[in-house]
């Protein structure tokens, strides 16, 4: 039996470990990059997870397993960046981005759950190719989303899209861990 809750939150730990060694590192960077950057970031690595998929084989020896863990951290910085304040400081302290990356994080799983109740985890049937698919397909909706300057007529915004990104790059990373003994 599996148990989503567990998966899920093991995952997001394994993301957040990263990204506060990387704040730690390079601080906050990425404060610089405009949302349609973030969006470029997000759809460079779903690409390079298609590419790795089709042709088998790596060039530079990372798997696909960290580009999705980039995908995770980049929706989230994203979702940071959408809510933040044009004039909010550039260089934020290591531990506001770790409170922030939890909320966005927490307020994900839980959208996560609820859709997951609906679709009764239809998500495990699923091929991690189709995760990928589905994740570059949302990416091109952001883009057009951001080229109409933000506005809709019937669909959700950019954060529903980037919150739907990282539960499919969780799921994936779920998929491809083994499992517990």
């Amino acid at each position: 039996m599996s148990n989503t809750a567990s998966e899920y939150e093991a995952v997001i730990n394994r993301c957040r470990s990263l990204f506060v060694k990387k704040t730690s590192d390079y601080g906050t960077a990425w404060r610089i990059l405009r949302p349609s950057s973030i969006t470029d970031q997000i759809f460079i690595k779903a690409q390079r997870i298609r590419t790795l998929e089709e042709k088998k084989v790596s060039k530079v020896g990372d798997d696909i397993t960290g580009e999705y863990i980039g995908i995770v951290n980049y929706c989230l910085i994203a979702m940071m960046q959408l809510d933040l304040a044009a004039d909010a400081p550039f260089e934020l302290p290591v531990e506001q981005v770790s409170d922030l990356f939890d909320q966005y994080a927490t307020e994900t799983r839980d959208l996560m759950f609820a859709k997951n109740h609906d679709y009764g985890e239809a998500w495990r049937d699923m091929r991690i190719s189709s995760l990928t698919d589905l994740i570059l397909m949302k990416i091109l909706r952001v883009k057009q989303i951001e080229d109409n300057q933000g506005q809709t007529v019937a669909s959700e915004g950019v954060k529903a899209n980037y919150q739907d990104m990282l539960n499919y790059a969780v799921f994936a990373l779920i998929k491809l861990s083994p499992p517990a003994p």
